[in-house]
Formats: structure tokens, C-alpha cells, sequence
């Protein structure tokens, strides 16, 4: 079942869109306000965040860009009235992902839901886990204030396990990260990960990067596999 959080201020709309998305089998919980939104999004894991843009306490452009700045990519959908070009604009700056103009229909809003729910925002400038953060927009890393040397390899290959931590990425899902359709040899990847877990491991006293038998590789705080080299 999706589990999506819907930010808006109108009561009677909000009751609406919550009764509905529950006969579609999709649980959603509801925030009246910007601040207590913000703190739902904090506490827990949504698929998707419907966010209404004029929210008391906290409107929903604030929102939003405070939901990338913590680097969350959950996927969002800014609900709102405006509907001109730079009303738009300054939505996607902010980190939404769609926009949906009042007033909609229902069905409308919920293929948008059930498209955004397969995919993680690409909007999320900062990335991180456990000390280790990766800044987008200035292309730095660092782990524990220590800035991370990192080839363009072995950005790519941070920012996939990041962006999909703590779930597991296949070695495939890997080499098509980085090489596309023509990975150079089956050494390729080994090599890289075997430098980037000397960059982003050594010398910090608890590992990061992991290697799961069979299945792949995952970047998290707590692995089963410490001493795996590669």
C-alpha cells in the first residue's frame, strides 16, 4: 500500500482527497499546517508528499526547499491555485516535482501520485548518511567534515548507493549508472568500488559501504559484512 502525506490548510478538501485515496487503497495521513507537516515528513517515510502552497505557520515553498536541504527525495506534489509560468517556476526551484492546479480532479491527482510513488525526486540537492554528506550543486563530499577526493567514477557510483540507501543496488544497476549499456569488462566495477570504498572508508573506523552475496552493494551505517574488500 503507498503511504502518502497530504499538507493542506482547507479542511473540506483535505477530507476529500483522504476519504477518496483510502477507497484506492492508499494510506494518507493529513497536516493542517506548514511546521507540522514538515515535522510528519521528518518522522516518518512517505511515497509521496501532496503539499498545498499557501499553508499557515510554514507555506509550502518553505517547505519544500527544507525538505531538500535535509536531502529527502521523497517525490512532491505541489498543490495550488496560482497558475501562472513563474508560480510554476519558483515551484520546481523550490523542489517540487509536479504541480497540480485548483481546481483538479481527483483522478487526475491520483495517476500523478501513483507515477511520482515509482521514483525518487531528482530535485534533492544534498545527499547523505551517518557523517558522510555529498552536495550536488558544489559537487563536494565530505565524511565528518573531511573532504572526500573522488573520481568522476566514483561520483557517480556515491551518489547511486546514496540515492538509494539503505536499499541494496545491484552490480548491474551499478555499471549501468556509470557505463550506460557498455560496461568495459567484468573487473570494471570491482576495481572502482575497491577505490571508492579507500576514499570513503579508510581511515573513519566504521564501513559504509557493504557487500551483500549475490545481491549487490548497499551504503548504510550498520552492514553484515564489514570486512568484505570489494
Amino acid at each position: 500500500m503507498l503511504n502518502v502525506l497530504l499538507v493542506e490548510d482547507d479542511r473540506d478538501l483535505a477530507m476529500t482527497i483522504v476519504q477518496y485515496l483510502d477507497i484506492q487503497q492508499i494510506r494518507c495521513d493529513h497536516a493542517s499546517n506548514g511546521a507540522s507537516g514538515l515535522q510528519l515528513i521528518r518522522d516518518n517515510r512517505y511515497d509521496v508528499i501532496l503539499l498545498d502552497l499557501n499553508l499557515p505557520r510554514l507555506d509550502g515553498l518553505s517547505v519544500c526547499r527544507e525538505v531538500r536541504q535535509a536531502g529527502d527525495d521523497t517525490s512532491i506534489l505541489m498543490l495550488t491555485a496560482r497558475d501562472q509560468l513563474a508560480d510554476k517556476v519558483e515551484g520546481f526551484e523550490s523542489g517540487t516535482d509536479d504541480y497540480l492546479v485548483k481546481p483538479f480532479e481527483l483522478q487526475e491527482m491520483l495517476v500523478r501520485i501513483r507515477a511520482l510513488a515509482h521514483r525518487r525526486s531528482g530535485q534533492v540537492q544534498r545527499l547523505g548518511c551517518a557523517g558522510l554528506d555529498m552536495d550536488l550543486s558544489a559537487q563536494s563530499a565530505t565524511r565528518d567534515g573531511q573532504p572526500l577526493k573522488l573520481s568522476p567514477t566514483g561520483w557517480r557510483l556515491l551518489e547511486t548507493l546514496l540515492r538509494a540507501s539503505p536499499a541494496i543496488v545491484s552490480r548491474r544497476a551499478l555499471e549501468e549508472a556509470v557505463w550506460g549499456d557498455e560496461p568495459p569488462d567484468s573487473n570494471s566495477l570491482k576495481v572502482h568500488m575497491h577505490h571508492l570504498r579507500k576514499i570513503v572508508d579508510q581511515g573513519f573506523g566504521r564501513p559504509l559501504i557493504h557487500t551483500v552475496p549475490g545481491r549487490g552493494f548497499v551504503l548504510k551505517e550498520d552492514g553484515d559484512d564489514p570486512a568484505d574488500p570489494a
